[in-house]
């Protein structure tokens, strides 16, 4: 495979990686539990960039293929588990507002990421911490974490020093965390999901504290299409 140079000849190639991934696991050469190699060794096997890899992940993870464990690495998972699921005739009717939603989300809070990077002040860093602190405690007691998701995605828009990013995160409300709206999906409550979600804030929280712009757009546009890709499917089912 030659490496990808434009966006969708990216996207061509981590559709590639997730095909031939998949295959394995479907034929059972990679079996549940499994350990997938590591990053540097998908991108010698199938000669692309850690970006596709990193994006054909994100999708089998969002797919219920994969399974990322902090510490030790990403572990093949049932897909059937995380499809034995019901959704409710109201969160049925909720998915295309959420892609709505979420299209909105990728064309502001990419830029907002960005802009805090370089008007943040230490004390703003320091709320954005804290609330991605507070979400990590609660995915480890086992409790709720829309509210702390919420109060970390608040911490970047207050850290432009733009009012209008605040107005808008505060119309919208946790429900702008997609899964306050979907409770019966297995992830809502996965402690797994829920890390690889945490360790996505962590490289935001990151970049903005570095005062990096483009990483940290560039982490929050890996962080939605993340959720876009879940919906996505949903829609699709």
């Amino acid at each position: 495979m030659k490496r990808g140079t434009m966006t969708g000849g990216r996207q061509r190639l981590a559709q590639q990686v997730i095909d031939e991934l998949r295959r394995q696991i479907d034929v059972g050469k990679l079996k549940e539990g499994d350990q997938l190699p590591t990053e540097p060794q998908l991108e010698a096997s199938f000669g692309v960039s850690r970006t596709v890899v990193r994006e054909a992940i994100a999708d089998l993870r969002a797919a219920g293929y994969v399974r990322p464990i902090q510490g030790k690495g990403v572990f093949v998972s049932d897909p059937k588990a995380s499809q034995r699921f019901s959704l409710t005739p109201v969160e049925i009717r909720t998915i295309p507002e959420t892609l709505e939603l979420l299209e909105f989300r990728l064309a502001t809070e990419c830029e907002a990421a960005a802009i805090a990077a370089y008007r943040r002040t230490a004390e703003q860093e320091a709320v954005i911490a804290a609330a991605n602190k507070k979400m990590a405690q609660l995915i480890d007691d086992g409790k709720p974490t829309v509210e702390a998701d919420f109060e970390f995605h608040m911490a970047i828009a207050a850290a432009t020093n733009n009012r209008f990013y605040l107005d808008v995160m505060r119309q919208f409300g946790p429900r702008a965390i997609p899964r306050s709206q979907f409770t019966t999906l297995p992830e809502a409550a996965n402690k797994a999901y829920l890390l690889g979600v945490h360790e996505e804030h962590v490289e935001i929280a990151t970049a903005i504290a570095d005062q990096d712009p483009e990483r940290a757009r560039q982490a929050m546009r890996k962080h939605i299409i993340a959720s876009q890709r879940r919906y996505r499917r949903l829609a699709e089912q």
